[in-house]
């Protein structure tokens, strides 16, 4: 039995006693630096925590403890326990070492692709919030865009754009497909910067499925 205290999206606790056994069918193998999934305008969203241990018990615990407050500024939420949305965060949580690994919870087996409506069209998996960054930048993830193609625009402490180009994924029109990309950029000094992500609309030329991703953008040593 696992009992669990999440925060629910209107800033409450809620706890709840999870009687199945949560299974991970991957191997976890040793490490501190882990993700928890919370979501960002309804979608899962990644941020980091240092984990004692690679548990499934420790992650759903960090999971249940809720954004920090700063996650909390950047837009960052918890669904209610026991939700679809919640479970979305579960199965993101433990499948964070294999994607294509499965959950089983209360006698149903999951995996990230029954949660397709809960993922974002571009969800960016690094770099996460709040990381300190150097260039080049390294960008990761998974999307399923029109022609499998979206941009990103990297801006300094300034607002100035330091970097903007576009990304095209492995699939995308209805298929979910990885990116990984390399972003070179040069600030005039260390500090707060902000990656975007985004598509831009065919029909209107404005942009959608927008992203901020909050980074401390730092000069080489």
């Amino acid at each position: 039995m696992l009992v669990l205290a999440a925060c629910g999206g209107g800033g409450g606790t809620k706890t709840v006693t999870v009687t199945e056994t949560v299974t991970r069918t991957v191997p976890r193998p040793v490490t501190l630096l882990g993700h928890v999934y919370f979501l960002r305008d309804g979608k899962v969203a990644p941020v980091a925590r240092v984990l004692s241990g690679t548990s499934q018990t420790e992650a759903l615990r960090a999971l249940g403890a809720g954004p920090t407050s700063a996650e909390q500024q950047a837009g960052l939420t918890s669904a209610e326990s026991g939700s679809r949305l919640w479970l979305a965060q579960v199965v993101y949580t433990l499948t964070q070492l294999d994607p294509a690994g499965h959950v089983t919870y209360a006698g149903h087996t999951y995996t990230r692709a029954d949660f397709e409506d809960e993922t974002p069209l571009i969800l960016v998996e690094s770099p996460l919030p709040f990381a300190k960054v150097t260039s080049p930048l390294r960008a990761t993830g998974t999307a399923n865009t029109f022609e499998a193609t979206f941009q990103y625009e990297l801006t300094d402490a300034d607002g100035k754009i330091v970097a903007k180009h576009f990304v095209a994924a492995t699939s995308g029109n209805g298929v979910r497909g990885t990116f990984d990309v390399s972003i070179p950029f040069t600030v005039s000094r260390s500090g707060p910067g902000k990656l975007t992500v985004y598509e831009d609309d065919a029909a209107t030329g404005k942009r959608v499925h927008e992203v901020d991703i909050p980074l401390d953008l730092r000069q080489p040593q």
